[in-house]
């Protein structure tokens, strides 16, 4: 985060070429003077304002505003004796850098008010150079005006945007950190006490298998359950941890949808009731990748979900107006169709894809997916 005197910018990009400019047009008002003695003051002048101009930037602290006031004396100067009055978008552009919001506004108003009134006296005097280039005197004032102004809340901006990725980055750290303590807290309270009671039971058995086999074959079986129980828990926790309800990912189609400016059309019910969890994660993320394609290559205006239950399997077909299924389509030939098909096919489902007025993708799950009723081992 920067500091309030932190004024140089790190990326200026063309803008120190572009003032290079500047530093040769002080000479040719300056030895169109008569006198030597002016042409001596001016040339010294010149190089005092370049000098405190690289001070400004170089410098900390109070230094600064030092540095400043000596070239807004000498800017006023050069407009008054020699009618230069660019010196003054020098000044803005470095004014517009300072941090310190107090600092900043001080330096502008001054810069603005002795400006004007050096203009405005050249000006009232008849000055022939100064009159001679008056459209560029009027773009040196809405330069002065607007420059400061814009270049300080730019840095402001900037500046805002770090302070927000960095807390973006804290608040990232922090849900990581708080769900692994649930996921501690979770493991502990679902497995701690199982295994205790299954290290008491291995530790009885192993002191009854000789004086007692009857009850150390039974406390062996008690072991073997509390394990079972204790697998069945933990991928219960897992799944749960690992699930989308289709009801939550259809909010966000939703919203991307809208987001895509695209109507949307629903048919069917979200909320599934035979379906497992684990399918319903499936369909799920299938679900949020067809409509990512949808926007992202379909080019169309329209798209509709409809899901059709039957008594062995779900499905849910994603209809769009748009160009169809073109044989170059990144959708056809990028990994997202591919993790498609790989997610259904872990679940004995299936995808189709048709094109016809558009493009339509068919995805299908069982309804019931037979877990094996015995468990042999852990």
């Amino acid at each position: 985060m920067q500091k309030w005197y932190q004024i140089f910018q790190k990326s200026t990009g063309l803008s120190p070429y572009v003032w290079v400019v500047f530093y040769i047009l002080p000479f040719y008002f300056i030895f169109r003077s008569s006198s030597t003695y002016q042409i001596v003051i001016g040339v010294v002048m010149i190089l005092v304002f370049f000098a405190c101009y690289m001070l400004a930037f170089a410098s900390r602290g109070w230094l600064v505003y030092f540095w400043t006031s000596v070239q807004l004396l000498i800017s006023v100067t050069m407009t008054l004796l020699f009618s230069y009055v660019y010196f003054s978008l020098f000044l803005a552009f470095f004014i517009g850098n300072i941090q310190h919001r107090i600092g900043f506004f001080t330096l502008y108003t001054v810069h603005l008010v002795t400006t004007i009134t050096a203009i405005n006296y050249g000006l009232v005097t008849k000055n022939p150079i100064l009159v001679s280039q008056f459209p560029f005197v009027i773009v040196c004032l809405i330069g002065i005006i607007l420059l400061p102004v814009t270049t300080y809340n730019r840095n402001k901006r900037e500046q805002l945007e770090g302070q927000l990725e960095d807390a973006n980055k804290k608040i990232s750290e922090l849900v990581k950190l708080e769900e692994r303590q649930r996921i501690a807290r979770d493991l502990h309270d679902t497995l701690g006490q199982k295994l205790s009671l299954i290290g008491l039971k291995s530790d009885l058995a192993g002191k009854l298998i000789t004086k007692n086999p009857a009850q150390a074959q039974a406390e062996l079986k008690d072991v073997r359950q509390a394990a079972r129980s204790a697998l069945k828990e933990v991928r219960e926790m897992v799944t749960q941890m690992r699930g989308t309800r289709l009801e939550d990912e259809m909010f966000r189609v939703r919203q991307i949808l809208k987001a895509a400016q695209m109507e949307f059309t629903l048919e069917g019910d979200v909320v599934l009731t035979n379906t497992s969890l684990l399918n319903e994660n499936v369909l799920s993320m299938c679900l949020k990748e067809a409509v990512t394609n949808v926007v992202k290559h379909s080019n169309a205006s329209a798209c509709s979900i409809s899901i059709e239950p039957s008594r062995t399997e779900l499905s849910i077909k994603v209809k769009d107006n748009g160009i169809g299924i073109q044989n170059n389509s990144p959708y056809v030939s990028g990994n997202g169709l591919r993790g498609m098909k790989e997610r259904l096919e872990f679940v004995n489902g299936s995808l189709e894809m048709v094109s016809d007025n558009g493009t339509m993708v068919i995805i299908k799950v069982p309804n019931v997916v037979k877990q094996p009723e015995k468990e042999e081992g852990i």
